[in-house]
């Protein structure tokens, strides 16, 4: 008598608990009704109905389902693979149920699976035992509940809280103007700068602006997270025409951290025309980004034509005098005090940005507590002994030399080659300009390094950067055109990595 397979409830069975036990009922309700599952020798086939669901699954539960099939199957090798078959989402295959799995087809002869079509994946399913759903706390329909930050107990921060120096001032007054008269200014606003620069504090005093001063603008705030898991949530069921209300019937769209739809071009594709049906209607956008629009080369061309058709703003680490107004900003109205002369120690000492700044805050008044003692110079550098340390980088030719060859796409060495071609020339004179900018290198050691004969060729390298930052020129490096101050802005931001 032959052996037969074990039941398929069974491995079902299994399958379902251990992905429940892993991510909990409702998440497994709300992302698996249109997921099939099909075991198919020493793999499991994951049946999805797009190509959304697809890269969705895979990054957020691909290590989950690996994980859970292999416990309900005991084969430690068990690999896992998505498809895509539009079949579920068009509704011309069965009714999938929130999993599906078959029983591994019987071996050939030969010890290879049988080869399974398209469709038999789903006429062989066979339905599993389906889980209570949570009742709904509201008898609204979901599409007509719309959940906010708010509702999560979000507090958002104001422009009046923004603390204003050199860095960010324009930043800041277009921010003010945006809440003063929405759509009539620069739109869309995009705000740039690297992390902790305050970039979510302005789009979140925006909101609160708008929300106090035009109460039936209905604002939109949304990371871009969210509006990516929202139009997949969208895409998975059916309800695009409820997602395009949402957000293109908003009074305004501020959408923080745009960098993170860089490599997902279905959702960039979504969010331009989002982007289009607001800007024709006059609606405010905000957006907020690591770096300058031109910059962002994973961005489609068509966004980031759109967003340097409004005002671009950036916003910078802060200065020492900002720093200090920062620090003061931070520890008023706590206790123990902190003295002014222990500010000014800090601003001095910490160039990083906000957080770090009001980390420090909290760590020597936490410090203070604990050795029951009052705030002093001496207790801030006990409290920051490790931060002080590595708050100052020092930066090398070597930084230089990398950071530039990484921004051009360069190999190693380049730029120490006797080559005299602008593609190597330009570039060694933009890493001289930034050496004597960023190191603290003698002309004679900044020849030494890269190779020229006297220290006349860095100086007369450093006065043509000079001259091209001074009128703004531009540079044909590689397979693009490149303005010189942006390209040096580029290579900084690579240096303060």
């Amino acid at each position: 008598m032959s052996q037969t397979s074990p039941p398929t409830t069974g491995f079902a069975a299994r399958l379902q608990a251990a992905l429940i036990a892993r991510i909990g009922t409702q998440r497994y309700h709300l992302w698996f009704p249109l997921a099939t599952f099909v075991p198919m020798g020493p793999e499991v086939i994951v049946a999805v109905p797009n190509a959304n669901a697809q890269d969705w699954l895979t990054r957020t539960f691909g290590d989950t389902i690996r994980d859970a099939a292999r416990e309900a199957s005991d084969q430690p090798a068990l690999t896992v693979r998505f498809v895509v078959d539009e079949a579920l989402f068009n509704g011309t295959a069965p009714a999938p149920v929130p999993v599906a799995v078959v029983a591994p087809p019987v071996a050939a002869k030969s010890g290879k699976p049988p080869l399974m079509s398209k469709a038999s994946l789903f006429e062989e399913a066979r339905p599993l035992p389906t889980l209570p759903r949570p009742a709904p706390k509201s008898e609204k329909p979901a599409a007509s509940v719309k959940p906010t930050l708010k509702a999560r107990g979000r507090r958002f921060k104001t422009l009046h809280e923004f603390v204003v120096g050199a860095s960010n001032r324009v930043a800041h007054a277009s921010a003010v103007s945006v809440t003063e008269e929405p759509g009539q200014g620069g739109n869309p606003l995009v705000l740039h700068g690297p992390v902790g620069t305050g970039k979510t504090h302005l789009l979140e005093g925006i909101y609160a602006g708008l929300k106090k001063q035009w109460p039936d603008l209905a604002p939109t705030y949304v990371t871009a997270e969210d509006f990516t898991s929202r139009f997949v949530q969208a895409s998975r069921f059916n309800k695009l025409g409820s997602f395009h209300k949402q957000f293109r019937d908003c009074g305004a769209l501020l959408l923080d951290n745009l960098d993170f739809l860089a490599t997902k071009k279905l959702t960039q594709e979504e969010f331009l025309h989002t982007f289009d049906a607001l800007l024709a209607e006059g609606t405010q956008i905000v957006v907020t980004m690591d770096c300058h629009p031109r910059h962002a080369d994973e961005l489609m061309p068509e966004l980031v034509d759109r967003l340097l058709g409004g005002a671009v703003w950036g916003l910078m680490p802060p200065d020492e005098p900002t720093r200090l107004d920062i620090l003061r900003n931070k520890s008023t109205g706590l206790a123990p005090i902190m003295p002014e002369d222990v500010l000014k120690f800090l601003a001095k000492s910490l160039t990083g940005n906000v957080r770090e700044l009001e980390g420090a805050v909290h760590s020597v008044r936490h410090y203070a507590k604990v050795q029951a003692k009052p705030v002093t110079i001496g207790l801030a550098r006990e409290a920051l002994g490790e931060l002080l340390r590595h708050s100052v980088r020092a930066v090398t030719l070597g930084d230089v030399d990398a950071a530039v060859c990484t921004v051009l796409n360069l190999n190693a060495g380049t730029l120490q080659s006797k080559a005299r071609t602008w593609a190597v020339s330009h570039p060694r004179m933009l890493a001289i300009y930034l050496a004597r900018k960023f190191t603290s290198a003698t002309f004679g050691e900044i020849a030494k390094h890269f190779g020229v004969k006297t220290h006349s060729t860095p100086v007369a390298a450093e006065k043509k950067v000079r001259e091209w930052v001074a009128k703004d020129a531009k540079l044909a490096l590689g397979d693009r055109e490149w303005s010189v101050k942006d390209l040096l802005a580029r290579v900084e931001r690579e240096l303060a990595r």
